[in-house]
């Protein structure tokens, strides 16, 4: 099965959100897809991020994570979205927030002088969402339960993408509301 990385898949509003988003089904063992297991599909991740990503502007075109950095990059990975998820939850907690910070130390220690590269990219970006003013402005998508970062006016947003996540919700309601009627 080919895989490529649409602008769906960068619905998060951030880049460090965008990685910490490539676990798909992420609390389901059974059906959980890890997109960065595939080497070509981690390659492939930064020119999806500079075509789609929301900070294409502010970092560029980036270059694949080198292949001794990518235990690292995995671990940042992972810390970014057990951080702003706890955090979104309300179960923020300092040990967390530690391994998180650990996390972009290693990867930006490690990474070298390449400040093009997605890992130091990445790291970049989660330090910029941990400076953020509104931390009420990061949510979970309550159809797929990706993080996205809400940049809505009036802060309502329900779905990390409307047109794939807000659509498959409102036509599951539908659907329900249609058997549940009876017929004349």
């Amino acid at each position: 099965m080919t895989f490529s990385w649409t602008r769906h898949r960068f619905s998060g509003g951030a880049l460090a959100l965008d990685v910490a988003n490539s676990v798909v089904l992420r609390a389901d063992p059974e059906r959980r897809v890890d997109r960065f297991a595939d080497p070509a599909t981690l390659d492939a991740f930064p020119a999806g991020a500079a075509r789609h990503g929301a900070e294409h502007g502010l970092f560029g075109a980036l270059e694949p994570v080198r292949k001794d950095a990518r235990e690292d990059f995995l671990a940042l990975r992972e810390a970014i979205d057990r951080h702003f998820r706890a955090e979104i939850l309300g179960a923020g907690k300092p040990a967390l927030l530690a391994d998180l910070l650990d996390a972009i130390s290693a990867t930006l220690r490690h990474s070298g002088e390449r400040p093009q590269a997605l890992d130091t990219a990445t790291a970049r970006s989660a330090l910029l969402l941990l400076s953020r003013p509104e931390p009420e402005r990061l949510k979970i998508c309550p159809n797929c339960h990706w993080l996205f970062l809400d940049r809505s006016r009036n802060r309502s947003r329900a779905w990390c993408d409307m047109a794939v996540c807000g659509n498959r919700v409102k036509a599951s309601r539908h659907y329900r509301r249609t058997r549940e009627e009876p017929r004349p």
